[in-house]
This record gives structure tokens, sequence and C-alpha cells, in this order.
């Protein structure tokens, strides 16, 4: 059993105040029939508490984990104004920002269900989409973890919610381009990207879905461990269906559960920060899971495309900041 970690600075909420209580055991009082979510915020702004009510107005019964990394915007304000009384969402408030997997794990630690969600603050649930992922575990005891359909805010599926793992041939392709050229030379050519396919009609089993919108199995989660903590932010998703799969639990894509992503909401006032955690976790990914497969020269290679990738980004941001920043002297 995996219990409720101590050393946050405040917890508030039915649930939470359970998993407080329980801390001298170290294990949470697991209740039937709950699915609890799991929501890290880093100044989602109001965007935080609208995900929490698309939440509520599913009607199923829930447990709200919304672990907050030292915001410093008015998110946690807008959501308590907006959960008076309501005893579904639990609060814990980090001194820090530990990362998302760190607080991921600390949300874990407090939660009762039998399934978790982990959902980013910036997503919106559409009515259906809980209870089709919560019934997409039917299919095979095997399932550990199902993933939605998730969408842009102009309905169009967003990048990276189906995938395959961007094993380092596969990341060669696309950080290349060459991926352009499977279309004449099939598979040989192919990256890890599925949005570009065409949408199932039901649910098929895939290699790694999005940690923005990610149910997982309590025993299959207990079986592989909680998230990799080495992640600051992004690719501890793709890391942990990859232990999924190497533990034998199965990954779902259900194309009927449907989430709105306003993706960037959290990162949009400290960009270059998120890309740089975000090509440092894809160095770390290809050397933990690779490197005793694949050629150390291919890896090295790899590795400087990753971050001859960070750097054009990063110049592309200082570029648009600056431009941004003349365009206002003018006006």
């Amino acid at each position: 059993m995996i219990g409720c970690k101590s050393g946050i600075s405040e917890v508030s909420g039915l649930y939470g105040e359970s998993a407080k209580q329980d801390r001298s055991s170290g294990e949470p009082q697991l209740v039937n029939g709950i699915l609890s979510i799991v929501i890290v915020n880093y100044n989602a702004g109001g965007i935080l508490a609208d995900c929490v009510a698309s939440i509520i107005s599913t009607g199923n019964q829930v447990q709200i984990i919304v672990v907050d990394n030292a915001s410093s915007d008015s998110s946690l304000d807008c959501l308590t104004s907006s959960i008076s009384g309501n005893d579904k969402v639990s609060v814990i408030k980090n001194d820090t920002n530990l990362g998302f997997s760190a607080a991921c794990n600390i949300g874990v630690r407090c939660a009762v269900g039998e399934y978790l969600l982990f959902l980013n603050p910036d997503c919106i649930v559409h009515q259906e989409a809980l209870l089709i992922m919560m019934e997409a575990f039917d299919e095979s005891p095997s399932i550990g973890m199902v993933g939605g359909l998730i969408l842009n805010p102009d309905a169009t599926e967003q990048a990276g919610c189906r995938r395959a793992i961007p094993t380092p041939m596969r990341a060669l392709m696309y950080v290349t381009g060459l991926s352009r050229l499977k279309a004449w030379k099939g598979s040989y050519f192919s990256d890890f990207r599925l949005n570009d396919e065409s949408l199932p009609e039901k649910v098929v089993m895939v290699e790694a879905i999005s940690g923005a919108c990610m149910m997982v199995r309590r025993s299959a989660m207990e079986d592989v461990g909680l998230l990799d903590e080495g992640y600051f932010m992004h690719c501890e998703d793709l890391d942990w269906c990859m232990r999924f799969r190497n533990k034998g639990w199965g990954i779902l894509f259900s194309p009927s559960a449907r989430v709105t992503h306003y993706k960037g909401t959290c990162s949009e006032s400290r960009p270059i920060f998120v890309e740089w955690n975000k090509h440092k976790g894809m160095v770390r990914f290809y050397y933990k899971y690779f490197r005793h497969q694949y050629p150390v020269a291919l890896l090295w290679l790899v590795s400087a495309c990753v971050w001859l990738r960070f750097g054009l980004k990063t110049a592309y941001l200082f570029g648009s900041r600056a431009h941004g920043t003349s365009s206002r002297k003018r006006g």
C-alpha cells in the first residue's frame, strides 16, 4: 500500500483530512466506488476552478486532490471561492515547486480510490469521459492504464494523447524531419506520433498516452511503483508507460472519452524553463531505457539533435519576446 506522505504545509477537504489523520499508519483508507483525481497546479489561473467544476458536473463519485506547487497567482483563491462547502475537493499546498512527478506522488499517497486519474489543471472534462475511461478497464484485468481523446480548443486531436514509444530511431526521424518520408517508405521512417492517423472507432491498445489525462488501476500502480521523480516535468508519463508495459500491464486509448486541453496555461510564464526540463527529460528517458539496446553513437546523435532543437526553440522564444517588447514600445 502507498501511504499518505507527510511534510506538506496544508491539507483541506473531507478526504484530505481523512488522509491526514491516517499518516501514522502511512496508508489511506480506501473507499469503494470512488475515483481519485490528482491535479497538480502551478499558476494555472482561473481555469483550475473550471477544471474542477467540469469534474464535479459529471456527477461521478470522485475525490479531487489538488496539489499546488507554491503558486503565486490567484488560482487557489479562485478555486476556493468556487468550491466553498464542497467536500469532494482536497487542497494540498507545497512550500516549494517540487515538480510534476513529485507533486503527483504526494497526491497519490492521499488517494482513496480504486482508480486514479492524473489530470492537468488546464483540462476540461466532457460529460461522460470519466465513466467511459473507468469502464475501459473492464476490457481485461491486465489493463493498467487508460487515456482519452485529448482535444485542442478548436476540437482537433492534440498530439501525444496516443503515441508510440519514442525510441531513439523514431526520435531521430522526428527531429530531422525524415518522418515526412513515411508515406513513401512506410514504417522505416515512422516517428512516434499517431494523431495523424485515422481515429479508431473503439478502444485500442497503444504504447503510450499523455500524462495530461491518464487513468490508472491502483493494483497496477502498486505493482509498477510511483512516478519517477527524476523528471521535474515532461517525459515522466512516457517513463511510466514504459514501466507499465515492462510489467505486463496494457495501455488503452479510448476515443470516446473526451477532454479539452488548453495546453501551456501553466507554462506560459516560464517557457524556456519548461523547454529546458522537457529536453532534459527526453535525454534522460533515452539513456534510461535504450543505452543497452542502441549503439552509443546513435544515442549521442539523438542527444545532440535534442539539444540542438532546444537551442533553436530557445532562440525562437527569445526572438518572439524581443519582437513583442519592441511592438509594445512602438504602440
